[in-house]
């Protein structure tokens, strides 16, 4: 099967004046206007729009967003602090706002000019061209949803803009939502439930999309009739399409031919080809501490390399785990180094011959004392040693199949939507609609299959047993936890507790950092300050978000 790659970047500009080359081997040396009203040319713009996940899925912009400044993680020696403090630097002129705001409005723009143009198109299939409208409307949906959490009202437009248009204004909320909602009702009736083009939206993601925004629109008032559409919607997704959760919660993330599994039916897709690839998936570089300044380390393909941006919180780490029993918490988390360096170092206090393939470096998940620190011959460090520059790293975006060890593109395609979340929405939708019974089936269903392997089928079966949960215990901080222990450093936490209202409260209780700043006001981004500049009127006719 075959992933979709880079054929075009459209934007307003583009349609309207410059000149591309594609990424693809049909290279041509001008596009024109006219081009996207072809049949090649309306194919390479649906092509363009899913090019523009990329801006986002596997970025440091998309993490800065989504992963910094929670209660899940805070800034490592190299982040930026701005985004986990909560300072005055987080403000309008911030780069990543500005950038978000501009790419996410050319791809709402590429998908316009796709569903605007389709109708004129011929010499395509009618059922091809709906199929590819269906799936610039669920881009189109994608786009508008990370906006609409991201900043609040923002301009709402449907229709393709071919020139400089100096005129924008806010879109109530309410507004936005519909479209979004119009869009995905459109994508759940018309696109196919698999497809052997790799990496294309399908129907199961679309109504993953809708119930997650039924969810997000839920949270705004209460509505509980929101609540239980995503929780039908949900519940269809894991029951009418063949999809199920993989037995070993680690595989989930195997990279190569593992990324294509029952679990998983929407990816970002990146790849090793450096024609296509773009700048790559970048995750791989962020969660990694510098295992390469400790003694009998240096810098490798399997470990990584080290751009140490965010550090896992206390909480993430030493609570939100029951370590006796879970067994995502080490398949999260990389504790173990192992020599790849031998050499004779001075390790807590004395001198240590390391060999190949001996322990190195251990984050053990419990403190030890002075004395048992001193008696090993590998650096350790529990969590009261944990700094912004030692922590276990987040397992989930390593990636050893990049060409040299420097390399920044990473090919792992970013897992944008899998059934492990599913069964959350549709939890969180049930337990918010009254009906914690039925709920808690889907939650014990994830727990049981996160459960340790025991060194016999009695001691597994026990584990899992010991993770199940009562209808009793759940409540929303329970869901909450378990999406922590799900989805850890998946792009999601902020919009979780965006969605939920509980950033300021979890950021106070477990982000010490952000907790010192961080105001209610801060549940939004601010407009980017260009935006504001721009728009005829100025601040008149565009307002600033509250508080900055």
């Amino acid at each position: 099967m075959k992933k979709i790659y880079l054929a075009l970047i459209f934007s307003a500009v583009l349609f309207s004046t410059a000149c591309q080359k594609e990424l693809i081997e049909d290279s041509r040396s001008q596009v024109t206007d006219d081009y996207i009203s072809t049949p090649d040319g309306f194919q390479n713009a649906v092509n363009a729009a899913y090019s523009y996940l990329r801006y986002y899925y596997g970025t440091e912009l998309g993490s800065n967003l989504s992963v910094s400044g929670t209660d899940e993680y805070t800034v490592g020696s190299d982040g930026d602090r701005d985004y986990n403090a909560y300072n005055t630097n987080l403000n309008p002129a911030k780069g990543n706002f500005t950038d978000a705001w501009n790419r996410l409005y050319e791809a709402i723009n590429t998908c316009n000019a796709v569903i605007n143009r389709a109708p004129l198109i011929a010499g395509i299939d009618e059922t091809l061209k709906n199929t590819r409208v269906a799936e610039a409307r669920f881009l189109r949906a994608q786009f508008y949803f990370i906006l609409v959490q991201t900043y609040g009202p923002v301009h709402l437009t449907l229709t393709e803009t071919k020139g400089a248009v100096t005129t924008a204004s806010r879109t109530p909320v309410a507004d936005i939502y519909k479209a979004i909602i119009a869009d995905l009702d459109f994508a759940v009736l018309t696109l196919p439930p698999t497809t052997t083009n790799y990496g294309r939206a399908i129907k199961p993601a679309a109504e993953h999309l809708l119930a997650k925004v039924y969810l997000t629109r839920a949270g705004i008032s209460n509505d509980q009739a929101d609540y239980a559409k995503a929780a039908e919607l949900a519940k269809n997704v894991i029951n009418n399409y063949g999809l199920k959760l993989l037995d070993n919660f680690s595989d989930v993330f195997a990279q190569g031919a593992g990324e294509r599994n029952n679990e998983v039916f929407f990816s970002v897709q990146y790849s090793t080809n450096i024609l296509t690839n773009g700048d790559g998936n970048k995750q791989h570089l962020y969660y990694t501490f510098p295992y390469d300044l400790q003694p009998g380390m240096q810098r490798d393909l399997a470990n990584g390399r080290p751009f140490k941006r965010y550090k896992p919180t206390a909480y993430n780490l030493n609570t939100v785990y029951n370590h006796t029993f879970d067994g995502r918490f080490d398949k999260t988390f990389k504790r173990a180094y192992f020599c790849n360096k031998p050499g004779t170092y001075t390790i807590n206090g004395h001198s240590v011959a390391m060999k190949l393939g001996d322990t190195a470096v251990f984050f053990p998940d419990v403190e030890l004392t002075p004395a048992q620190i001193a008696a090993k011959n590998y650096s350790v460090y529990p969590p009261s040693k944990v700094t912004e520059l030692l922590y276990p790293t987040l397992t989930k975006y390593i990636d050893p199949l990049r060409k040299d060890v420097n390399d920044e593109a990473g090919n792992r395609d970013f897992i944008l939507m899998r059934l492990g979340e599913t069964y959350l929405i549709a939890a969180e939708g049930l337990l918010m609609s009254g009906r914690p019974d039925e709920a808690v089936t889907f939650i014990n269903t994830l727990r049981r299959r996160g459960a340790k392997t025991g060194a016999n089928a009695t001691e597994t079966a026990a584990n899992k047993l010991a993770m199940e949960v009562t209808s009793g215990q759940l409540n929303l901080d329970f869901i909450l936890d378990e999406r922590m222990r799900e989805l850890n450093g998946e792009h999601q936490r902020w919009f979780d507790l965006v969605r939920t209202k509980q950033l300021v409260a979890r950021v106070k209780l477990y982000n010490p950092l952000g907790a010192v700043n961080i105001k209610d006001f801060h549940m939004l981004r601010p407009i980017p300050q260009s935006q504001i500049d721009r728009t005829d009127g100025g601040i008149a006719a565009f307002p600033q978000n509250e508080g900055y």
